[in-house]
């Protein structure tokens, strides 16, 4: 069995509240509003100048102390999650799935297998990169949560994302593949509130394409809700063209 990842690195002390903040900062705010009405009445123009600047500047302080502090309060969540490394045997089998796949729809031969491996490597690397970058937050890769692999898990809010992430070479994702992600992300769903973390999990599909546009339209109309009945989590479907992406991080 895996060993967790070692969480003991978050050793902090909980972060303060910003509630005294949040309130000191209110009843500041009232008093410069006071001080704008008595200055209005008052017909004193450049005291109501100074303290509108004031209130502004109380309600940027504000806004920066709240958001900090709900970072601070994602990454405790982030870090009381159970993750635990997908074993090797599961990583090299689910790689060996998605080569297979991609091998017979472009009936490549036996000794190309290899070259085909490393292709869906680098195409996946270069995609959670993508996602890392667009989200902005740290991200892990091949874990399992509650006993389910992912081939990559993020928390953004209140949100714990799992991600799958699928190599496309025709306009077809296939319902059988749909509904085995599905399955999954409602499994973890099941698990994560049990833990009773405060997060909610969504499922994050990462579509790497190597198509046409016109193909690549084609497959988007085949994405309809319809084919994501039933699942108890929403869905984002993310779409990344692998030459694009190697634009991006290989060659300038």
């Amino acid at each position: 069995m895996a060993e967790q990842l070692d969480n003991s690195f978050f050793v902090f002390s909980k972060p303060a509240s910003a509630l005294p903040q949040m309130l000191i900062a209110g009843g500041l705010g009232l008093l410069m509003v006071t001080g704008i009405v008595l200055s209005v009445l008052a017909g004193n123009w450049p005291l109501v100048t100074i303290f509108a600047l004031a209130l502004i500047g109380i309600g940027v302080q504000a806004f920066y102390t709240w958001d900090l502090t709900r970072k601070m309060v994602a990454y405790k969540r982030q870090q009381s999650v159970a993750w635990e490394t997908a074993l090797p045997e599961i990583q090299r089998q689910n790689l060996n799935i998605q080569v297979t796949e991609l091998a017979h729809i472009l009936d490549v031969e036996p000794e190309q297998m290899t070259d085909l491996q490393s292709a869906y490597i680098v195409a996946e690397d270069l995609a959670l990169r993508q996602i890392q970058q667009e989200e902005n937050v740290p991200l892990l890769r091949n874990v399992s949560i509650a006993g389910v692999p992912f081939d990559t898990v993020l928390v953004r809010g209140s949100d714990l994302i799992c991600g799958e992430v699928v190599f496309l070479v025709a306009p077809e994702l296939k319902q059988e593949k749909i509904d085995s992600i599905l399955h999954k992300a409602a499994a973890v769903s099941e698990g994560v509130e049990n833990m009773n973390l405060g997060l909610s999990v969504r499922l994050m599909l990462v579509l790497i394409t190597q198509l046409t546009p016109e193909d690549e339209r084609y497959l988007r109309s085949t994405l309809g809700t319809d084919r994501f009945k039933g699942t108890p989590v929403d869905i984002d479907i993310r779409f990344l063209d692998f030459e694009v992406l190697q634009r991006i991080f290989v060659t300038e």
